[in-house]
């Protein structure tokens, strides 16, 4: 019983994290478009799927836009406002689960 639970749980935890084949999502294209080494497909298209799980879409759209412009990602974190406090946790515990998923 407890390998089917398993089984059943891996299974369901593969579909949600699985890409959509056709389509590249926000992160993805920001990863890609960054001028850094490490920014190899395979990397970009893992960090897009735990984006997926992670954030939020208007989330993902305002993290993409800090691949371009750093600085606003630091706005965010210093920002006394609530919302941006929620935004700044949710894409620290983002970026953690990238840093494990996707290496």
């Amino acid at each position: 019983m407890k390998s089917i639970l398993t089984a059943a749980l891996c299974a369901g935890t593969f579909y949600v994290v699985a890409p959509q084949p056709a389509e590249a999502g926000v992160i993805e294209r920001a990863c890609r478009q960054a001028d850094r080494t490490a920014a190899s497909p395979s990397v970009c298209g893992c960090i897009q799927k735990v984006a997926n799980v992670s954030l939020t879409r208007s989330e993902r759209k305002k993290v993409a836009a800090w691949f371009d412009d750093p600085h606003q990602a630091q706005v965010v974190r210093q920002s006394s406002r609530s919302g941006d406090e929620r935004l700044w946790l949710r894409y620290k515990a983002f970026g953690e689960r990238a840093e494990r998923t996707c290496g």
